[in-house]
């Protein structure tokens, strides 16, 4: 029994240490364009305030264009009405200019430049990568989409953004 104690003992680190590194590695989506077309990649990662969100687009029409995390996991083409509505557990109006927002789901704008390229880095509160109420795996997950438009950051639903033009499932 003495000799099984080190096995467990070395058998319970690792485990630990396999939790401790899935919880490290962030969370990604490949954005595809309404014909299927790679457009981007994002990734998420978890920070002392929050999640921080990188992501990187080429392909996609010049100008400033609406970004958001949706609320299900789902990206069908061509409009991806499926990915649901902003992601938003705490039941408040959009935008970070509108005094009753703002979703948990809504991102500042992103630019793209004349040669389809645009990157965009910032930290959501009040999520995480988690399958809780606030956690981006909850039941049905979560998606990324990018809008045709700016987005103004106070319209409620959804800011004004117009079409969806892009998504990607956020996954592990």
């Amino acid at each position: 029994m003495v000799k099984k104690f080190p096995a467990l003992l070395t058998a319970a680190l690792s485990l630990a240490m396999v939790g401790a590194m899935a919880k490290e590695k962030p969370a990604t989506a490949v954005l595809k364009d309404a014909g299927g077309a790679k457009v981007g990649t994002a990734t998420f990662r978890e920070t002392g305030g929050g999640v921080l969100v990188s992501v990187k687009l080429d392909g996609v029409k010049p100008g400033v264009h609406g970004i958001h995390i949706h609320a299900a996991g789902s990206c069908v083409a061509p409009a991806f009405l499926s990915a649901a509505g902003h992601f938003n557990p705490a039941h408040k109006q959009h935008g970070s200019m509108n005094p009753q927002g703002m979703h948990r789901g809504d991102l500042p704008n992103i630019t793209v430049a004349a040669n389809g390229r645009g990157s965009l880095r910032a930290t959501v509160t009040g999520i995480d990568l988690g399958t809780g109420e606030n956690g981006l795996f909850h039941p049905g997950g979560t998606a990324l989409v990018v809008h045709a438009n700016p987005d103004d950051l106070k319209s409620d639903p959804a800011g004004n953004a117009g079409a969806r033009v892009a998504c990607g499932v956020i996954g592990r």
